[in-house]
């Protein structure tokens, strides 16, 4: 499956330009995996009780500018769930245009910071939108 998350562009994400400031996307990006959290079970509020889900890597392409008003749609799947580890793949469009691709890992983490294995039920939320290579 495939988690979908709309993203209307405000005027908030904009440079002078009326483009999209490309550190805003990594907000975006933060605000879909926690959206993504929440809707499987997992919001963020509850995690922070018992641990953390930090991104430790992100790369990221930028194909075409988002303007103001602009609504786009950033695409979520699970590329792997490892044992503290999640692969994420993100790519954002609007109206067929690709605005930007993305990757990270999240790594599940104690409060004293260390990596701790992904809780069961987690790992069974997660499955569903893992990417199956065929």
């Amino acid at each position: 499956m495939i988690y979908e998350f709309p993203q209307k562009i405000l005027f908030k994400h904009c440079d002078p330009a009326g483009i999209v400031f490309y550190p805003r996307y990594f907000e975006m990006l933060n605000d879909c995996v926690e959206a993504f959290f929440a809707d499987i079970g997992f919001a963020f509020e509850d995690i922070h009780k018992v641990g953390r889900v930090p991104t430790v890597q992100i790369d990221a392409t930028f194909s075409t500018p988002s303007l103001h008003g602009d609504r786009m749609v950033i695409n979520l799947q699970i590329t792997r769930i490892g044992r503290s580890s999640i692969g994420l793949d993100f790519h954002a469009h609007c109206g067929g245009s690709t605005r930007f691709t993305a990757t990270s890992t999240l790594v599940y983490i104690s409060p004293d910071n260390s990596a701790q294995a992904l809780p069961d039920d987690m790992r069974t939320a997660l499955a569903p939108y893992l990417r199956r290579t065929t």
